[in-house]
């Protein structure tokens, strides 16, 4: 390959990124602007995305493919747990509705897991580098939005200082450049990664609140 993974999975998700950027709830939630219900919710749908993607990766991580991602420190499903704990109550598995894109989201990854195992790293770089690059700008506007405490409810975006996440992204994007032996594996993954942009924007849709007739 001559053109590393990383920068070959950024190139070839970058219009389906800024298209996902566009989606459903999203424009809110970057402006700063989403309300509390509608943050729950996503926060909600995507505490078992998290918990799917997590259990594969430890379950495979001497996998060959997926051992040289530096994967200590980023799991982010406990996080959200807690939280939702924060933001809406200890009842928050019971009481808050899991959309159908979540769902198939999940049933996606637990499948990989058991089939495909070496695929669930491009759903690593989806999530896990997004959150890296823009979850500190992301926490101050949700903390200032919802007018929360320091700390209260933001622990999703909790990578340390802005420091140490640029460093953790640094280190993921060396370690998927090390995970994919040939090319058919290369587009494979480069391939998972664009599925996994549509899935989140459906998912964005599906969490978007009703337009108010008048």
């Amino acid at each position: 390959m001559t053109v590393p993974l990383a920068a070959r999975l950024r190139s070839a998700t970058h219009e389906l990124h800024r298209a996902v950027e566009r989606a459903g709830l999203m424009p809110a939630l970057l402006r700063g602007q989403l309300p509390l219900a509608g943050y729950v919710a996503l926060l909600r749908n995507l505490q078992p995305i998290y918990a799917a993607l997590e259990a594969g990766l430890l379950r495979h991580a001497a996998h060959p493919q997926l051992a040289p991602l530096p994967l200590a420190g980023l799991a982010r499903a406990p996080a959200l747990a807690a939280d939702l704990v924060a933001l809406h109550g200890p009842g928050w598995a019971r009481e808050l509705p899991l959309c159908a894109a979540a769902q198939a989201y999940v049933a996606r990854l637990q499948q990989l897991a058991d089939g495909q195992p070496a695929l669930l790293a491009a759903h690593a770089y989806v999530r896990y580098l997004g959150d890296l690059n823009g979850g500190q700008l992301l926490a101050r506007r949700v903390g200032l939005a919802l007018h929360l405490a320091p700390g209260q409810g933001l622990a999703f975006y909790d990578f340390g200082s802005d420091e140490q996440a640029a460093a953790q992204a640094r280190a993921l994007r060396a370690g998927l450049d090390a995970i994919a032996p040939d090319e058919p594996a290369a587009q494979a993954l480069v391939d998972e990664a664009c599925s996994a942009f549509e899935r989140h924007r459906e998912l964005f849709e599906q969490l978007a609140p009703p337009v108010a007739l008048h």
